[in-house]
């Protein structure tokens, strides 16, 4: 099975600080599945390292005030064109991301409080049918896939 990823939870040096978040369980995955290592905000055009960002008022802004959404929204395109490419029936992605979020998003404050939401690429492809499954989930998940 092909199983889209966020590129960061592969150890990939692409999140907006410039590092990564290793998901040792992901090496086990990969054993028996192909994962599709994804960056949006990357796929979108934006550098790394890059200004946090969250979403605010349905729109994506940057710690320093810049909107970003057009460079999301394109994020979210590229990856939902590699998900159908790839036949990804599931996505793991960064929990609390404003690209990857999944029921749980940064409120827009920069202040570190969550509110219930999705991130704009999460959302996206949950549109499409692609089941969206957080990190904190990924061992339920193998054991799930593992029947």
């Amino acid at each position: 099975m092909n199983i889209l990823v966020s590129a960061c939870l592969l150890g990939v040096n692409c999140r907006y600080n410039g590092e990564g978040k290793l998901q040792e369980d992901l090496l086990k995955l990969q054993e028996h599945h192909h994962l599709i290592p994804i960056c949006p905000e990357q796929l979108g055009g934006l550098p790394t390292p890059r200004p946090a960002s969250e979403i605010q008022n349905q729109r994506v802004m940057s710690k320093t005030g810049i909107d970003v959404t057009e460079q999301f929204e394109a994020g979210a395109f590229e990856s939902l064109k590699l998900a159908k490419l790839y036949q990804c029936s599931y996505a793991i992605l960064k929990e609390r991301s404003p690209s990857c979020g999944f029921g749980k998003i940064y409120d827009g404050s920069f202040s570190g409080s969550l509110i219930d939401g999705n991130g704009v690429t999460a959302n996206l492809l949950a549109e499409h049918g692609i089941t969206v499954i957080g990190e904190s989930k990924l061992s339920e998940f193998i054991k799930l896939l593992r029947g």
